[in-house]
């Protein structure tokens, strides 16, 4: 049952993500918003989805630190594949950190950088990189859109325990804004790298702000114990 259940998910998964792609290839020539509105309408699919193939239930909580007219940055726990498309529809307009190689992938990479996505190459001092932090500051100052970073870096199993990437902290230090940590448990029921999809519900939670101040360091063992204390409990 979880073989069929995972083959048409997956089926109805990625035949979605296409058919979006090249419904989405006029919004490339209109304005930002429009691009931002499709990727919460995929988003939107992508949970009905897993909802329907997998039985699924889907749970948001803590969506009252997402300020309405404030600014902030998030900095989510990554398991899966579904909280990129999912963190869409209740996040006003993300601005993904994202790696570069993403961006380069025909129409969906055009895709991400019509929504303002900043690349980054991870693991490597390049020019680009350099200019990294002064991107993200710039499209803040630019845009009340939070930022959306992954600090694990990569995706991990929920019970892997992976030390945040410094740039969370670099990012905090040159924002200057409260960041909204996000726990969550999605690799229970999309483990990363699996072709099957297991029965159970979601929950994605949205954790007090970290008010700015602090020290690089102090940040980032704060987020880290923040986010796994809270996979703990949901787990």
């Amino acid at each position: 049952m979880i073989f069929l259940r995972s083959l048409f998910f997956n089926i109805f998964l990625y035949t979605g993500i296409v058919f979006a792609c090249l419904l989405a290839i006029p919004l490339l020539f209109l304005k930002d918003k429009h691009m931002i509105c499709a990727g919460k309408i995929l988003g939107k699919y992508v949970i009905s989805t897993i909802k329907f193939f997998n039985n699924s239930k889907i749970e948001f909580r803590g969506l009252e630190n997402l300020k309405k007219n404030e600014k902030y940055f998030v900095a989510s726990a990554h398991q899966s594949m579904f909280e990129t498309f999912a963190l869409q529809t209740v996040i006003p307009g993300p601005i993904f950190i994202l790696k570069k190689e993403l961006t380069r992938i025909p129409i969906f990479g055009w895709c991400l950088k019509k929504i303002g996505a900043v690349e980054i190459v991870r693991d490597t001092a390049t020019k680009e990189n350099l200019n990294f932090f002064d991107k993200i500051l710039n499209k803040t100052n630019e845009s009340k859109r939070p930022i959306l970073i992954f600090p694990q870096g990569t995706r991990v199993g929920i019970k892997e325990r992976v030390s945040f990437k410094k740039g969370v902290g670099r990012i905090y230090e040159t924002l200057k804004l409260p960041c909204v940590p996000v726990a969550l448990n999605t690799g229970k029921v999309w483990p990363k790298n699996s072709f099957s999809k297991y029965p159970g519900n979601i929950i994605i939670s949205f954790l007090n702000p970290i008010e700015p101040g602090l020290e690089k360091k102090v940040f980032i063992e704060k987020l880290e114990n923040i986010i796994y204390n809270e996979i703990d409990l949901i787990d």
